[in-house]
């Protein structure tokens, strides 16, 4: 990660500690386990809370191409940056919780959802709305992925069962500040 990116992440956690959910951007082994189910031939992908652009640029290295990311950031502080550094992937300034009533895609076309957002401090009311509304846009065949730097998954099994969705470990790192996890959110019956 590039050291000028660990000043921007900061000042904006210190600004909002409850919106920006680390202190510092994630390393490359947490992004590489982030993408590593994810290839050009997965289709288009959506990050929601890319921050600096450390699990795009995974994804990109994935073969992943710049047309196919959607990237949905809600700190203003990191647009700029993720337009100049990403000028071919679609990005939106709006929050996550929004998915559901913007049109960002007809249909479902979606392979992968790869999410940065902190989702253990934000209301379950809120979880729900975001998952729902990136289900709306993945195939039947799709998956969330989802960081968390809690000892288990950040999506509460109230949550999951109500959307019929189900939550699969993936991964952990601890060549990361903090140590975290990845977990696969899918559909528990793919093929209904």
């Amino acid at each position: 990660m590039p050291a000028a990116d660990i000043l921007p992440f900061f000042r904006a956690w210190v600004r909002n500690p409850l919106r920006v959910a680390a202190v510092a951007p994630s390393g490359p082994a947490v992004a590489s386990l982030m993408t590593q189910e994810i290839t050009a031939d997965t289709g288009p992908v959506i990050e929601l809370g890319p921050g600096t652009g450390v699990f795009t640029d995974a994804l990109l290295r994935r073969s992943v191409r710049q047309r196919d990311l959607t990237l949905v950031e809600c700190g203003s502080e990191f647009i700029p940056l993720l337009q100049g550094r990403f000028p071919g992937a679609r990005v939106f300034w709006m929050d996550a919780a929004w998915l559901k009533r913007e049109r960002l895609f007809e249909g479902a076309p979606v392979g992968a959802v790869v999410s940065g957002l902190g989702l253990l401090i934000m209301p379950p009311e809120k979880v729900t709305t975001i998952l729902d509304g990136a289900f709306g846009y993945l195939r039947a065949d799709g998956a969330f992925y989802q960081i968390t730097y809690g000892p288990r998954c950040p999506v509460a099994d109230v949550i999951l069962d109500r959307l019929d969705l189900q939550a699969t470990c993936i991964g952990q790192t601890f060549r990361n500040l903090p140590p975290a996890s990845v977990y696969r959110i899918s559909r528990r019956h793919p093929h209904a």
